[in-house]
């Protein structure tokens, strides 16, 4: 056979057999392992340190003062509406009631005779034998120990009332927050002796710099991440951002939400995460695996395979960089938080080549998408 013939022979078979590879490529997509990028918990703006804390918070105190002889509860017990928490010494408060029920014993008793004098008065006065000033005098004198009476009555019940104030009930169900006085401790009227944190929805207590408070807004929807549970994010939104800021700090106190209860306790450090202004041009909103960022053409700098939802194929997108990490890099602009990017062996990918995108479990991230 002809050189030429089997030169013209060999480059056909080659071009049969790409179109044959290609024709299987198109088949069996290639599977990458994608992830959405994370948020930078190290940027200034996007997340806050908290505390889990209870929506209503109350200080109780006793309304008189008093030496504290009992404390019932302490910091972490559960009460009831109406439970008795602490008890002061009652022993002067009841000595005073003692007092004003003597009191109110002798003004009723000055009260009987300018009523005996007053009626006696009128006997003598319809005979003429005293004169109309004389019995005015004793009218006066009755409405006045009257009015004795009234108020040695008044200042009995206020008595009974201190004494009833010796003991400290909680106004409602909840937990015991905080402790701040002891048994043998003198304490004054208003004083605070227990913090209560009622039952129901939790919040995060944060603090938001006053630079970029007008970046903030009641509604605001954020993220909880509890120290305890990394890695894991409960939806929330902005309840009450605080109208001044800390004399001191300089920050504006905020209160954020949870969505729902979730598994959280009374103290639990928490971070916030806000999305950034601007979406896609965000401020090192994002974060991605070094492994993910590729070289793009020359002069054109670097890029992140992204994964179209749509026709499961892949782009090249262009990013903004940020410092580099130990095993992430920022970035400034060029994705999304809910991009799917690939996250390893990005050298071997090209442009609009489909793939079966997987999750770290091995499972199709849009069929599981779709799914929910």
């Amino acid at each position: 056979m002809p050189a030429k013939t089997l030169a013209a022979a060999a480059i056909l078979s080659f071009a049969l057999a790409a179109c044959s590879a290609g024709e299987e490529a198109a088949v069996a997509p290639r599977p990458v392992l994608v992830a959405h990028p994370e948020a930078a918990p190290g940027v200034a703006g996007l997340a806050y340190p908290g505390e889990v804390r209870a929506r209503e918070e109350t200080a109780l105190s006793f309304r008189v003062g008093g030496k504290l002889v009992r404390r019932l509860v302490d910091v972490g017990d559960r009460v009831k509406r109406g439970q008795l928490l602490a008890e002061l010494d009652p022993g002067d408060l009841r000595l005073q009631a003692s007092a004003a029920q003597a009191q109110l014993a002798a003004a009723e008793a000055e009260l009987a005779r300018a009523a005996a004098d007053m009626a006696r008065y009128e006997q003598l006065a319809a005979q003429q034998l005293v004169s109309r000033s004389a019995l005015q005098a004793q009218e006066a004198a009755h409405a006045a120990a009257a009015g004795q009476a009234k108020a040695a009555r008044a200042n009995l019940d206020v008595a009974r009332n201190q004494a009833g104030y010796a003991e400290l009930r909680a106004p409602a169900d909840g937990v015991i927050a905080l402790r701040q006085a002891e048994a043998g401790q003198v304490v004054a009227a208003g004083q605070t002796v227990f913090g209560l944190a009622g039952e129901g929805q939790r919040e995060i207590a944060i603090a938001l710099p006053e630079v970029s408070i007008d970046d903030f807004t009641v509604g605001q929807r954020a993220a909880v991440e509890l120290w305890s549970a990394q890695g894991k994010r409960l939806p929330a939104r902005i309840r009450e951002i605080s109208p001044a800021a800390d004399q001191q700090t300089r920050t504006f106190a905020a209160r954020v939400a949870l969505d729902e209860g979730g598994d959280v306790e009374l103290g639990q450090s928490a971070r916030v995460y806000f999305e950034p202004a601007g979406g896609r041009t965000g401020k090192a909103a994002l974060t991605v695996p070094l492994a993910s960022v590729q070289r793009r053409a020359e002069g054109e700098g670097a890029g992140v395979w992204v994964v179209d939802p749509g026709t499961h194929t892949l782009h090249l997108a262009p990013v903004v960089l940020g410092p580099y990490g130990e095993d992430r890099v920022p970035v400034l602009e060029g994705l999304a938080a809910d991009d799917w990017i690939v996250v390893a062996g990005g050298h071997l990918l090209r442009e609009d080549e489909p793939v079966v995108a997987v999750d770290r479990d091995n499972k199709p991230v849009f069929a599981a998408a779709s799914g929910n």
